[in-house]
């Protein structure tokens, strides 16, 4: 009996030790894994809480344009929490675009969007940067010294369009205010700022000239807003 007695003392004692172990290295693997969560889980999100009003309610934290544009994949929530940002720009109202072509100069990209442009510039890499062009999102991507847009020509009310091309329908006063400001930096017009299909409904200025890429852009303005997507069959002269 003696015996018997204290071998079950024994098991029970070896059990107990066991499950000791097996929670501590629970808790250890848990600790860990907070401290290795993925940037991208917590970058701008930060809950407030403490028994407020505010309970439950995320809020987004300023940044530090000061600071590193980049956190590691496997930053500490410590490091994250830390982070700081400033967003430069609104969205555009309603559903903004976004669009992406390629450069082959960040730095050439930079001046032209960021400076000539005036875009503010939002989040960047050294592969990337993104720009708020009134609102909508355009990237630039570097894709190697050695690229320039090759252009393909379509006539449009006797003017030879380049294609592809991208850019905005603004207010007849943000267009003249923008030709200025483009003509004021010697930027290259390919075609002049000019009214096109003067007396039809779709009566617009008009003006294109390129990127440091020789990306096309084309600026224009209704000179009725309503306009824009009026449906009727153009001749084209």
């Amino acid at each position: 009996r003696d015996n018997t007695t204290m071998k079950l003392q024994y098991l029970a004692m070896l059990s107990l030790s066991l499950r000791f172990i097996g929670s501590a290295s629970s808790r250890a693997m848990w600790v860990n894994s907070r401290r290795t969560l993925p940037s991208t889980a917590l970058i701008g999100l930060k809950l407030r809480g403490g028994g407020d009003d505010n309970d439950g309610v995320f809020e987004r934290p300023s940044r530090d344009i000061s600071s590193s544009s980049t956190v590691a994949a496997s930053a500490s929530v410590d490091d994250i929490a830390e982070k700081k940002y400033v967003t430069l720009d609104d969205p555009a109202p309603g559903s903004p675009f976004h669009y992406a072509f390629p450069v082959h100069s960040l730095d050439e990209a930079k001046q032209f969007y960021g400076t000539i442009l005036g875009c503010q510039e939002g989040r960047s890499s050294e592969k990337w940067q993104d720009y708020s062009l009134h609102g909508h999102q355009i990237v630039c991507h570097w894709v190697g010294n050695d690229y320039r847009c090759v252009d393909y020509y379509n006539p449009v009310d006797g003017d030879e369009v380049p294609v592809p091309h991208a850019g905005l329908a603004l207010t007849v006063e943000e267009f003249h205010a923008l030709a200025e400001r483009v003509e004021k930096a010697g930027v290259e017009f390919i075609i002049e700022p000019h009214l096109r299909f003067q007396g039809a409904p779709g009566e617009q200025w008009t003006m294109f000239f390129k990127d440091p890429s020789g990306n096309n852009l084309e600026f224009k303005a209704m000179t009725k807003v309503e306009n824009l997507f009026a449906k009727y069959n153009v001749v084209d002269s």
